[in-house]
């Protein structure tokens, strides 16, 4: 598994995780995994199932948010938001790059929060993440 990458100290993104991951993750403190991919989107790819019973085993919470690529909605954006507020941190959230998760972390910032989009996307880029298109995902949410 690449090492997730940490957004703050309440978020981290990922890849897609395995059943397997589970245990390292949460030795790492992770409290919380939101799953951003719908079941078979890729052959090959664990179950939602697979990986919640995983994350119940080790004692952390698990969140299935599905999105399609670049499918997301206001109510995705709005159920992003509301798991972090109802779920312990720090929260992992992952997909299939991790791309989706840092999008949806960052709509919910801006839908929810106010944050400024601009700056979301300047400190998106060093950790290797464009959210240029933030805008434009903005404006087809309202």
């Amino acid at each position: 598994m690449k090492p997730p990458v940490k957004i703050n100290d309440d978020i981290s993104v990922a890849w897609q995780i395995e059943p397997s991951d589970i245990a390292d993750l949460a030795a790492q403190g992770f409290r919380t995994i939101i799953n951003n991919r719908p079941d078979g989107e890729e052959p090959g790819q664990p179950s939602s199932a697979e990986v919640r019973a995983a994350a119940e085993k080790a004692g952390m919470a698990y969140v299935m948010i599905p999105v399609m690529g670049g499918a997301m909605t206001r109510a995705s954006v709005d159920a992003f938001d509301q798991a972090l507020k109802d779920n312990p941190g720090p929260v992992l959230a992952h997909c299939r790059s991790g791309t989706r998760s840092h999008f949806l972390w960052a709509l919910s910032r801006v839908v929810h929060h106010k944050d400024d989009p601009a700056k979301l996307i300047a400190e998106a880029a060093p950790r290797g993440y464009d959210l240029s298109p933030l805008p434009t995902l903005i404006s087809r949410l309202a």
